[in-house]
């Protein structure tokens, strides 16, 4: 089943249910330019069977979405960054109602893994876990929060000519110090997916219904 409504939640998104009570839910978050339909063949590839439920970013940067403002390639305007957070943490408890999801992991690409970074940093508690591909931190002075546990896989790329590996790096490690169960693989690629960004997705995804 399909189902999209534009306006009820607040963010215009998709939502599929799901066929395999096992998985968690996945919440998907576009990169720059992307919407609510961009990332569905990549959770159907990487979590078969999971509801998906995918998101349209609210901002817009010449005409292409995004979930929060920049002031400059890899500079962002951080009170954008919060405020956006805040309205995805509160979509995200509206839409679990109106769904009847458990807590969603987040699956999240470029801008979409960066919104999803901060709600973890912000908003502790909303997601159930994230994967998080070609991620960077998206706060200056991250605050310090109780992670214990939470599932995290960060994805990046050795030739990335956006995401610096240091930036990235350093993000892990926030997570870490807040309690995280983080994996971060450096991948052989560039900022755009590879199958190789599919494939450890989809196995890592896996590992969390057993």
């Amino acid at each position: 089943m399909t189902a999209s409504d534009p306006t009820k939640l607040g963010f215009v998104h998709r939502f599929e249910a799901g066929t395999a009570s096992h998985r968690p839910p996945l919440l998907l978050l576009h990169g720059t330019g992307g919407d609510e339909s961009d990332l569905l063949p990549l959770g159907r590839a990487v979590a078969p069977g999971a509801a998906l439920l995918s998101l349209r970013g609210p901002e817009l940067e010449n005409g292409m979405p995004r979930f929060f403002r920049r002031l400059a390639e890899g500079v962002f305007d951080e009170d954008s960054v919060r405020r956006r957070a805040a309205d995805l943490a509160a979509f995200i408890g509206q839409a679990r109602t109106a769904y009847g999801l458990p807590a969603p992991v987040a699956l999240g690409f470029s801008n979409g893994a960066n919104i999803a970074a901060a709600v973890l940093l912000l908003h502790p508690g909303v997601l159930a876990g994230a994967v998080l591909l070609r991620p960077m931190m998206p706060l200056a002075d991250p605050p310090a929060v109780a992670l214990d546990g939470l599932p995290i896989l960060m994805l990046s790329g050795a030739q990335d000519p956006i995401v610096p590996e240091a930036n990235a790096r350093a993000l892990a490690e926030v997570f870490r110090r807040a309690g995280a169960r983080v994996e971060h693989t450096i991948l052989p690629a560039g900022h755009g997916l590879s199958q190789g960004d599919v494939t450890a997705a989809e196995a890592w995804i896996a590992g969390l219904a057993k």
